[in-house]
């Protein structure tokens, strides 16, 4: 799907939310006419944005015919109307590519987003604490809303793996580059000698879908409840609140023990699961489809080193699109628009190369 198809097919769904959320049925029903009314809400940007670009484009065909007039005044006037209309669809089109840049989940405006240690033991879970610290002060700085969903705190206080979920405006389209390995170096805490260490950790974004777009019943997956517990095996609950969800079809497995109700905890694990299911669909759609995609900033695949955060020399390297920063102590502060802004920059230019503006 280029996007043009991708744009009609998102203006064609929010004119079917539209007509769907006017239906008496849906109107009863407060659970289908939330979801619809956030979809509807989610599209609206670029729907409308669309809309008024399908507008131009009938006007300046429009006018074209006119301009093909015996009459030289009005071939003139036309003519004149003509180029304004273009410099300003022109405007409107590469308005659209940025908010299209993201495919399909361009415009979500909530996402999963999940970060494990990886090789280099307590300086790898170190790192993913940092990680989540940086990506924490950057949703502050953006006004987004974060969640945990479920955390695993290692002995010295690092994550083996944390889990959250973010909600705001642009954040999957900003967010979704994250997605790979991350490389450190530094010199450890732990380590004695002075010496700089390479380390790792994965991360991994998935656009939260609607209850509308994930089919889950009950039969679909299994349940087991446990008892939660605190860092190194404290604080032990003696109440199965920890819940673990097991989703038969693709074995992808879920846990959340963050809260103490196990109810929440079901709650949000629920989240989790639909998300990685969306998430596993949409990366079989990708797969498809990989040899036609000549941008890597898109591709997410997970194995792949994407970055490297080298402390001793301030110095953040992101390898998919050659750019190399200075200013690591300010993203790690948590201002990540200097990288996010390069990256959509350069999946812009792929778009931009790769479409033109036709009709």
């Amino acid at each position: 799907m280029n996007v043009r198809e991708d744009l009609q097919a998102k203006l064609s769904r929010f004119e079917e939310l539209e007509r769907l959320m006017g239906q008496p049925d849906v109107m009863s029903d407060s659970s289908k006419i939330s979801n619809y009314a956030r979809e509807h809400g989610t599209l609206a940007r670029v729907a409308n944005k669309f809309r008024s670009f399908n507008t131009m484009s009938d006007d300046i065909r429009d006018l074209e015919e006119m301009a093909g007039s015996d009459d030289p005044e009005e071939r003139e006037m036309a003519e004149e109307e003509i180029a304004k209309l273009r410099v300003q669809r022109e405007a409107l089109w590469d308005e659209l590519l940025e908010a299209t840049i993201g495919g399909e989940d361009a415009n979500r405006s909530r996402c999963v987003m999940e970060i494990r240690a990886g090789t280099g033991g307590e300086e790898a879970a170190l790192f993913a604490r940092d990680l989540y610290e940086m990506y924490k002060r950057n949703a502050e700085n953006k006004r987004w809303k974060t969640e945990i969903m479920d955390m695993s705190v290692s002995d010295r206080g690092g994550f083996k793996e944390i889990v959250l979920a973010l909600e705001g405006e642009g954040v999957y389209r900003e967010l979704q580059f994250e997605s790979g390995g991350h490389r450190v170096q530094r010199v450890p805490e732990t380590e004695t000698q002075g010496r700089v260490h390479t380390s790792a950790a994965t991360v991994a974004v998935m656009a939260e879908p609607e209850d509308v777009e994930i089919n889950l019943a009950k039969d679909d997956y299994r349940v087991d409840k446990f008892c939660a517990s605190g860092p190194g095996g404290q604080h032990v609950n003696k109440t199965e609140s920890a819940i673990r969800l097991t989703h038969y079809e693709t074995g992808i497995v879920v846990q959340c023990q963050d809260e103490k109700s196990q109810l929440k905890n079901l709650a949000k694990a629920l989240r989790v699961l639909k998300s990685r299911i969306y998430d596993h669909v949409r990366q079989e759609e990708n797969q498809k489809r990989s040899d036609a995609r000549k941008s890597l900033v898109g591709s997410g695949d997970r194995s792949q080193r994407i970055r490297t955060y080298n402390f001793p020399q301030n110095r953040l390297t992101d390898h998919r699109i050659n750019f190399t920063l200075y200013k690591l102590d300010q993203v790690m502060g948590g201002d990540l628009t200097p990288v996010t802004g390069a990256l959509m920059e350069y999946e812009r230019d792929q778009m931009r190369g790769d479409t033109e503006i036709a009709g």
